[in-house]
């Protein structure tokens, strides 16, 4: 038995990330006896845009428990099987980023090389076309995949649209029912031992709470790992120039998509979020090239349909935090840092620091050796989304726009540059041991932006041309043929998911 052995848990700061926290813990901690408790203040709103997820959070519920039909129901979710882009490598351009792959790998050799090299030969359809994902969200389908490995359905990835705000509240019954107890206040004060670490925090009603590790939710504040130990943020302005959103929801013009929308503007970017009860729409921009009226103007200009609630203007700078775990405080969310909603991986990286933190679960102690390795690995994941998400702002042919060519023109990340090389050269991607975006991912965004390789890698001439078009054209016919007996997406949403 571990005598040091961690028996209290504060997390400070409701929300998404708070919730997840504390469900995550109550479920997976539960046979260690821990008391965990969450305070939160009705007087201090969350963020609660980040509606769009990525698939990783279907393994999180799974992990909790969740039937997701129920889940669905609560949180007025519908499904997403990709992203589509408009005007973002240039104006009047569309192309589609799917979850799951781009057709099949042929002979130890990747499909995208496959498809590059006939691509080579005469006109293809775009590589989406060779994704299940993406072919039926083209129709507005919407199955589960099923086990068989040898039907197409099986390459469909999903993930979600939901109302954040009722995920934090479902969440919140679940973690309640094991034990986490909620505390209503607002942090007045937090004291600090003689070793740097956090002893408890005080209310402003004078109630004190102690704990041993504290879990920092606070949002952009960052009221532990920041306003208190002052561990520091790198700022990633530079590489995304976006430093402010306006949000503003409005009626459903039609039956939902299974797909969100971006679509680039002459200093940003708007979101598309279709939910069962409403659309979420936004507009991320920069600062230094829209006003916050002009922002709000132009998107209340855009919306499809009836407003439904005053628009919200949000800042942010993107970027993260230097030690995400400092002394006995873990920061998650948006607290630990920010990369705006491109790609929604908001929620994932809070499901990333939660399950790194499971993985390095310290005790009273706090080896620096699992403090060091925690902030490490989030260092990583933070920097491969950051990457991932300066790919689409660098990869355009845009020149309407002084933002637009700054984009174009600026210096990116050493990491990125040199993917970039290893793409133009012969095609190549090295995805291995990264737990988010892979190739298909990279795929779709390079050659939806205008990105094509000088050439593909020598292994491709091996493979007989003839058996190759062969492969394509069946495979092609098959995800069409599939896609087509797949029920529409609202109507699956009302056969099995559809909200109260």
């Amino acid at each position: 038995m571990n005598d040091h052995a961690i028996k209290k848990i504060v997390i400070v700061g409701g929300g998404t990330a708070g919730w997840m926290a504390a469900a995550a813990f109550s479920k997976l901690l539960d046979r260690i006896s821990i008391d965990i408790s969450l305070i939160e203040s009705d007087e201090i709103g969350t963020v609660g845009v980040g509606e769009a997820t990525i698939p990783p959070l279907i393994a999180f519920n799974n992990m909790l428990g969740i039937n997701e039909d129920a889940f669905l129901k609560a949180t007025q979710g519908t499904f997403k099987l990709g992203i589509e882009f408009v005007d973002w490598g240039a104006q009047g351009e569309r192309y589609f980023h799917p979850f799951g792959p781009h057709g099949q790998d042929f002979q130890g050799v990747h499909f995208h090389q496959l498809y590059l090299r006939e691509a080579e030969r005469g006109a293809m359809p775009p590589i989406e076309h060779w994704s299940m994902s993406a072919v039926a969200a083209a129709q507005g389908r919407f199955a589960r995949p099923g086990p068989d490995a040898r039907l197409p359905l099986s390459q469909l990835g999903y993930a979600f649209h939901f109302d954040a705000g009722l995920y934090a509240a479902f969440l919140r019954k679940h973690a309640e029912a094991r034990g986490v107890t909620r505390i209503e206040g607002r942090i007045v004060h937090a004291a600090q031992d003689g070793k740097g670490h956090i002893g408890g925090v005080t209310l402003a009603d004078g109630q004190k709470v102690d704990g041993e590790l504290f879990i920092d939710c606070s949002g952009f504040r960052g009221l532990l790992i920041e306003e208190k130990l002052g561990t520091g943020y790198e700022d990633w302005s530079r590489w995304l120039p976006c430093d402010r959103a306006v949000a503003a929801p409005c009626a459903l013009p039609g039956p939902p998509d299974p797909f969100t929308r971006s679509t680039a503007l002459a200093s940003g970017w708007q979101w598309r979020i279709p939910l069962q009860h409403r659309m979420g729409n936004g507009i991320v921009y920069s600062s230094a090239h829209m006003e916050a009226d002009e922002a709000e103007a132009l998107l209340l200009s855009r919306l499809e349909s009836e407003l439904l609630g005053e628009p919200r203007h949000l800042r942010f700078t993107g970027g993260r935090r230097l030690k995400a775990w400092e002394a006995n405080v873990v920061s998650l969310g948006l607290s630990s840092g920010f990369v705006e909603p491109l790609e929604s991986t908001s929620i994932h990286l809070i499901q990333s620091g939660i399950a790194k933190l499971l993985a390095l679960f310290p005790d009273r102690r706090f080896d620096p050796a699992e403090r060091d390795e925690y902030n490490r690995q989030m260092q990583v994941v933070f920097e491969d989304v950051r990457d991932f998400v300066i790919l689409h702002y660098k990869a355009t042919r845009r020149d309407d726009s002084q933002f637009w060519r700054y984009c174009r023109d600026m210096d990116v990340p050493d990491s990125l540059a040199t993917k970039l090389e290893l793409w133009r050269s012969k095609g190549r991607l090295f995805r291995e041991g990264f737990e988010l975006f892979g190739t298909p991912s990279w795929v779709a965004v390079l050659l939806g932006q205008g990105i094509v390789p000088a050439a593909t890698e020598p292994a491709v001439d091996a493979i007989d041309p003839a058996m190759a078009r062969d492969a394509l054209a069946k495979m092609h016919s098959s995800y069409a043929k599939m896609a087509q007996h797949m029920p529409r997406h609202a109507d699956f949403i009302a056969q099995v998911c559809a909200a109260g």
